[in-house]
């Protein structure tokens, strides 16, 4: 991970940072789509990784309803064994 990421300054209140690491542009791209039907986001940045893929950043509001599937999300449950991967922090 670029030491640079953890200097990072967190996300104002109410909204989150969400990365998301694909073998490609496209997979990426239908994912954040997925994620923008729920919240509503910024502007999404793309960087390819070393060796191949793509690493797509955006940020989300995640008090402003974006859709329908909103009031789903709003009221599941976290499944167990969620939490950051060993190389986040």
């Amino acid at each position: 991970m670029d030491p640079a990421e953890n200097e990072t300054p967190l996300p104002q209140a109410g909204h989150a940072e969400v990365r998301i690491v694909a073998a490609t542009p496209e997979a990426a791209r239908a994912v954040a789509e997925v994620v923008r039907r729920c919240f509503a986001g910024t502007e999404q940045r793309s960087y390819p990784l070393p060796g191949g893929g793509t690493r797509l950043h955006l940020t989300v509001d995640t008090e402003t309803i974006a859709g329908p599937v909103r009031s789903w999300l709003a009221t599941s449950r976290a499944s167990t064994g969620t939490g950051p991967h060993a190389e986040e922090f």
